[in-house]
């Protein structure tokens, strides 16, 4: 018969707390003070976050000045959570009494504790369990007539978060006791959520609760059971304001009625929270508890009271909502979906290419400031060489290394090629058949081993840049403003071009600065001939399209507008040639996604710029000089588009499942727009390809050029069009081409003759190369034009002299005694003392060659100054080319 004694000692791990089994034998020990070694349980830190807990364990201070009505005192900022008693109730909580939730120190060889004599001791670990009712995860009544799990569950593995930062919580589950405003409002407390341009206005970036009462709560409505096993919090995002929570309460509930709080067997738990405004501090349960909802109650902080939270949880039961239902897709791909580093994306990269080695070829685009190579991955049914009249498209990913989603993606894109093909799949082996594939799934491969690690603890930048620094979207030449600088001056096209814009050559040089990525990239795009490309990235959730760089306003005076007219002042200036086919592109991504569109998600972090299309152009949404897109549309043929692939720049990789989902019919449907427009041959009359011939379609002021094989192509939109091909040495030609709605590209060849214009080329070059003038039929001379007519006039005229004496000269040699006298000494120029005038010399005997007439081609250069530099007044010469016929005789 066991003893009293003995059957205490199995269920000391219940901890003394009020939350126990109704049937358990042991009598509930009295709490008694001891010294703790180990508090909480602590994740490994960074050297910085260590730096800070030092600093902070000097200062013994909190930080600032604490809400709550608290003076400032010894605070300790911990990573992750742990118990932490407070001898004063909750002042929020259910006036009823409150089950408590029973915690545990974490077993041997697990995590260590971090040691603190002025905690409560947890009791000590037995090696024996206490069989008690629910504790593999049965329900017991709770206050008010409502179930609630209040037993702990087996050991249990990572939860992922819920989905407060990538959005999956919509806004009606996010509820709190106040709000400041409705910039502040409780759907503004997600995690990483981040402020618009314009603080305190509608979107700023946290919950703030509207006074300093420490009764105030922000509450989440899972709508399923949910296993919770933590929290990661983080202040307000601002550029003026210092607000976070430093301490918090716990709380949870099956009816959002009765609530219970998470208690360390004692008392009610209080849990560490943050130490600046930026980084994301997690803090782990000892122990999961299975609820429907979830709060949090701040008891200090500093500043004001302001939060941006993720809760951590496992689904036990399907989602009560049906749109949401409606959005949870199973993929039956069989695809690896977790997250790879770079050694595991290089091994998957090999993989894929054994697979599938007559289609697939792995090659690097360059190396990286740390020197990790930019794997590539190339997928074509002839790998290694480009094939004349077949397209080339890229899809990149990783310009930020904490957005990885797009490279997940990108590497579930290649082992899916592979496997459909081997397949027979018709329509992937359309795509890998004629199409030239490039996959890079990592352009900053350093920046994501840095990332990776942190997750969603590593705050909105960690990883974002390169190793040196550098923003890789943004890093490239600004061609765009170069270019309306010369528009305003009327120097486009025919002094300064509107399509392939050579690079500065300060951009150039050894100590430019330009990260070591972005000129492999470059050199990497001016190598293959792509026509299409996107880049995915993250943050957000929609397709963004050039331009990316605001224009400036004319200096021009705009025309008077009506009153009552509210347009955006000149929004054509932001636009592209290729204004429509862009949009035509991005509806194609946008509309092809499962969730892009749908109109009540609105912006993950402001105002939805799209119109809930899910589309929209750079420069209206977030303006940014030299970036890609710009870059790749104004240097290359390549048409290039930036796709946010979501909220969550780092999602867990239970969420790669169903991204993939959401993205894979927007992948393949992009990529087969490279088909859409027109493409041919572009030959001279012997057949023999014409390489750097520009294209030129009627009406869109952008053209495109010929790759080495005389191919091209233009995408274009359905309709019919005026098409010339034009080369240097060759007489243009033209053609009317139709573009269908149907995937696949009109064919339109073009055979060009040679011209004179070669010639033309190799004079001017021996005189510099000068700019042409342009002269229109039809407008008014100025009088310095006048000028310089009189004066080729006046020199065409002693041509005609020239050609009458030489003309004179041979008849009279030929016809002897009969002919007048000629000078003794050499023919002098046309304004020597010496010369007579044609019409003073006597005419020979014979004289019939009065009656003939000849004609000669003459060409005649004339170099002149004029000022033609942009954004300067200086005078530069320029020549002027004129090819005319000189007719003698008449």
């Amino acid at each position: 018969m066991e003893t009293d004694e003995e059957k205490l000692k199995p269920c000391e791990r219940l901890g003394g707390g009020t939350a126990r089994p109704h049937n358990c034998p042991c009598p509930r020990p009295r709490p008694r003070p001891r010294p703790c070694p180990h508090p909480h349980p602590r994740r490994p830190l960074s050297p910085t976050r260590e730096a800070q807990e030092r600093r902070r364990r000097q200062q013994g201070g909190g930080g600032g000045d604490l809400g709550g009505g608290e003076g400032p005192g010894p605070q300790r900022w911990v990573r992750a959570g742990g118990p932490h008693p407070v001898s004063p109730p909750h002042p929020g909580s259910a006036p009823s009494p409150r089950p408590r939730f029973p915690g545990k120190p974490k077993k041997t060889g697990g995590k260590k504790w971090e040691t603190d004599e002025d905690e409560w001791a947890p009791p000590e670990e037995k090696t024996s369990e206490c069989p008690r009712p629910g504790r593999q995860g049965e329900a017991v009544t709770g206050l008010g007539g409502g179930t609630l799990t209040l037993c702990h569950v087996p050991p249990h593995p990572e939860c992922p978060p819920i989905g407060l930062e990538s959005h999956r919580i919509e806004d009606d589950q996010i509820l709190a006791s106040s709000m400041l405003r409705h910039g502040l409002g409780a759907q503004r407390g997600r995690l990483n959520m981040q402020a618009g341009a314009n603080e305190d206005d509608f979107f700023d970036g946290a919950w703030c609760a509207e006074d300093d009462s420490r009764a105030h709560w922000l509450e989440v409505d899972t709508r399923r059971t949910t296993k919770f096993t933590g929290v990661i919090t983080q202040g307000r995002d601002s550029q003026i304001h210092e607000d976070f929570v430093t301490k918090f309460y716990v709380g949870f509930s099956n009816d959002s009625q009765s609530w219970t709080m998470y208690t360390n067997g004692y008392e009610e738990m209080m849990f560490y929270g943050n130490v600046d405004k930026d980084t994301p501090v997690l803090t782990e349960f000892p122990e999961p508890v299975v609820a429907r909802y979830i709060r949090i109650y701040p008891q200090t902080w500093n500043g004001s009271l302001c939060l941006r939270l993720e809760v951590l949880g496992c689904p036990l039961s399907t989602i009560s909502s049906y749109y949401s239902q409606q959005n949870e897709v199973t993929s039956a791909d069989n695809l690896d979906f977790r997250h790879h580093s770079y050694k595991d994306m290089r091994q998957l990269m090999k993989v894929v290419n054994e697979e599938c080695p007559t289609i697939t070829r792995i090659y690097n685009i360059g190396k990286s400031s740390r020197g990790l190579k930019i794997y590539a991955m190339e997928i074509s049914d002839n790998p290694g060489e480009h094939e004349t009249g077949e397209p080339e498209f890229r899809y990149t990913a990783g310009l930020h290394g904490n957005e990885v989603l797009g490279r997940e993606l990108l590497l579930l894109l290649m082992q899916f090629l592979c496997k459909e093909y081997q397949d027979g799949n018709p329509r992937v082996r359309s795509l890998v058949t004629e199409t030239r594939i490039h996959l890079v799934p990592s352009l900053n491969p350093d920046g994501y081993e840095l990332a990776r690690e942190g997750s969603e603890l590593g705050n909105w930048a960690l990883g974002h840049w390169t190793e040196e620094g550098y923003d890789l979207f943004e890093n490239f030449p600004d061609l765009a403003s170069p270019l309306w600088a010369a528009e305003e001056r009327k120097l486009v096209p025919h002094r300064f071009p509107s399509h392939h814009i050579p690079v500065p050559q300060h951009y150039l040089e050894e100590d430019a600065t330009v990260a070591v990525e972005t000129r492999a990239i470059m050199a990497w795009m001016e190598k293959n001939p792509f026509v299409l490309g996107a880049n995915l990235q993250g943050g957000e959730k929609l397709v963004s399209y050039p331009f990316d760089a605001a224009r400036p306003p004319s200096e021009t005076p705009a025309a008077p507008r009506p009153p009552d007219d509210y347009e955006d002042d000149n929004p054509e200036l932001h636009e592209t040639p290729d204004h429509a086919i862009f949009r035509w592109l991005a509806i194609s991504y946008a509309s092809a996604h499962l969730t892009m569109t749908e109109t009540f998600r609105g912006g993950c972090h402001t105002q939805d710029m799209t119109d809930s299309m899910g589309i929209v152009q750079g420069a209206k949404w977030r303006p940014r000089a030299g970036t890609m897109n710009d870059f790749s549309y104004l240097h290359t043929n390549c048409l290039e588009l930036s796709v946010y692939l979501g909220c969550d720049k780092f999602p867990h990789e239970s969420e790669l499942q169903q991204e993939w989902e959401n993205n894979k019919e927007s992948l393949l449907t992009f990529m087969e727009q490279v088909h859409r427009g027109i493409k041919g041959l572009v030959t001279d009359q012997q057949g023999e390809p014409i390489a750097n011939a520009t294209i030129v379609v009627g009406g869109i002021k952008h053209n495109v050029k010929t790759a080495s094989g005389g191919d091209y192509w233009r995408i274009l939109n359905p309709g019919e069009y005026r098409v010339s091909a034009r080369a240097e040495g060759y007489n243009p030609s033209v053609k009317t081409c139709s573009v269908f709605y149907d995937i696949g590209a009109t064919q339109c060849n073009f055979v060009l003759s040679r011209s004179n214009w070669k010639r033309i080329r190799e004079i001017m070059a021996m005189n510099g190369n000068r700019p042409i003038r342009r002269i229109v039929p039809g407008r008014p001379m100025t009088p310095r034009e006048r000028l310089r007519l009189r004066q080729r006039l006046r020199y065409r005229m002693r041509l005609r002299q020239q050609m009458r004496l030489r003309r004179l000269n041979a008849t009279t040699t030929t016809h002897g005694p009969t002919a007048p006298p000629t000078p003794t000494t050499a023919l002098p120029g046309p304004f020597s003392s010496t010369t007579y005038a044609p019409w003073s010399q006597e005419p020979p005997t014979a004289g019939t060659w009065e009656m003939e007439t000849e004609t000669e081609v003459v060409t005649e250069l004339v170099t002149e100054t004029e000022a033609w530099e942009v954004g300067t007044g200086t005078e530069q010469p320029f020549t002027t080319a004129e090819t005319y016929t000189v007719n003698f005789g008449d």
